[in-house]
């Protein structure tokens, strides 16, 4: 396991915590933090024990963007620059969060704003403290939105609000991101990460085969027909079936016996 300087990697079971570890600078985004959870994200996608990841920030906020202070002590630096970051340091670690073949679950403890808001919603799922919020502050300085987020938010809210949003600047609640279908949960936020972590140990508990084989169909579903979807879902189908664990799950079904994944 490497050693970082800006995130915590714990793992309790099959559920693995990645903390964003800049709670002094609200877990904004430096050259560090953009290095660590790529190479967290890499290192938890390839540990065969890990079902599920849980994203969440230290301290009062999950994410409040980039670092404005990093470049040369104020501003953003050149657009150069910004372009090099954007591609070759931010967008490593958001495709390893949504290409991954694990469940990854953003848990939202505070505010959540800018391109840390691109992390959250490359995750599988999304959980939010009461207090949370979600907030794109880019038109508000003369910016867009970047770090997949007009790909990311599109889909998952269409494109007309996703326009609102970004252009307006509205911050979301947590019970208006519910409503949206940016959340699937808001948990209270007294022991919020307790209960995070309990709702992922409940996700981490299901089939592995079926975690990793519907998350994708869901994703091929986003580009294809839906003969090409049914298609599909009938050869990942054929994999779950000629499973020793849906073999052995069935079995244990009709003979009312509790089973233990061996995830193949």
């Amino acid at each position: 396991m490497a050693n970082y300087e800006s995130v915590i990697v714990e793992r309790q079971g099959p559920v693995a915590i990645l903390t964003m570890n800049r709670p002094e600078k609200m877990n904004t985004f430096n050259a560090a933090l953009r290095r660590d959870m790529c190479l967290a994200a890499r290192e938890l996608n390839l540990d065969t024990s890990i079902q599920v990841v849980l994203l969440t920030g230290a301290g009062r906020a999950f994410g409040a963007g980039a670092d404005l202070t990093e470049a040369q002590g104020d501003g953003l630096g050149g657009g150069a620059e910004v372009q090099d970051q954007l591609e070759y340091e931010y967008k490593p670690g958001v495709l390893a969060i949504a290409e991954s073949s694990k469940v990854w679950i953003a848990a939202i403890n505070g505010p959540c704003a800018g391109v840390s808001y691109s992390y959250a919603m490359a995750c599988d799922m999304v959980v939010m403290a009461e207090s949370a919020f979600l907030y794109q502050p880019f038109a508000t300085i003369g910016l867009i939105p970047d770090g997949g987020s007009t790909w990311l938010l599109s889909r998952l809210v269409g494109s007309r609000k996703a326009f609102e949003l970004m252009i307006t600047g509205e911050k979301l609640s947590a019970q208006d991101a519910a409503k949206l279908g940016l959340a699937n949960q808001v948990f209270p936020d007294d022991q919020f990460l307790d209960t995070a972590m309990g709702y992922s140990q409940n996700i981490a508990s299901k089939s592995p085969l079926a975690l990793r084989y519907t998350k994708e169909a869901i994703k091929i579903a986003h580009s294809a027909t839906l003969a090409e979807s049914i298609s599909a879902e009938a050869r990942l189908q054929k994999n779950c079936v000629d499973s020793d664990d849906c073999k052995n799950a069935v079995a244990a079904f009709f003979n009312k016996e509790k089973y233990t994944w061996l995830g193949r």
